[in-house]
């Protein structure tokens, strides 16, 4: 993950993998097909490791409401910011590669981010906390703000700080998972 993480999926070849492995370069090519299989397998785990970890905070939260807030605060750290820049190098790299394996494993991964969302929001909805017609667009918009904001975090065009990151998605939350009296 650091090699992705300091020059960027695109920029990594088999001879950087094979050095930071501590083997040779046949070994790295015997054992896989393509530089781009080797940084997919380890985007996918680092990409399970982190949502997994999200999704273990939001589990153990009091309600839906916790939940969701636990989860805006995870998502924007002064720490994520290396895990957004990897995100996004990930999905650039799926436009670029004709695998389409690779590009269904990119929409299976991002489904599931969608399902978690949306099931903290029915979870609320089901206990009392939330009252929506429209969880389906909620959930789109939650992930596009999230992932709109992570962006303009990275690039600081304009500047935004992780406070702010946070207190827009909270907003969202509480204009469109109205709570009920």
């Amino acid at each position: 993950m650091p090699l992705i993480a300091e020059r960027g999926y695109a920029s990594v070849g088999v001879r950087d993998v094979a050095a930071a492995a501590g083997v040779s370069v046949g070994t790295v090519t015997y054992h896989f097909g393509s530089v781009q299989e080797i940084l997919s397998e380890a985007m996918v785990l680092h990409i399970e490791r982190y949502y997994a970890a999200l999704s273990e905070a939001a589990a153990q939260a009091a309600g839906a409401a916790e939940a969701l807030r636990l989860l805006v605060d995870a998502l924007f750290t002064e720490d994520t910011d290396r895990h957004w820049r990897m995100w996004f190098d990930y999905w650039n790299a799926g436009d670029q590669d004709p695998d389409q394996a690779f590009a269904r494993g990119q929409a299976e991964r991002y489904e599931a981010w969608h399902t978690q969302i949306r099931e903290l929001a029915e979870r609320g909805v089901a206990e009392g906390e939330f009252s929506s017609d429209d969880l389906d667009g909620f959930t789109v918009r939650f992930a596009a703000l999230a992932d709109g904001l992570a962006l303009q975090r990275l690039r600081q065009a304009p500047p935004l700080s992780t406070e702010d990151a946070r207190r827009h998605l909270n907003r969202l939350i509480d204009t469109e998972l109205r709570r009920r009296s």
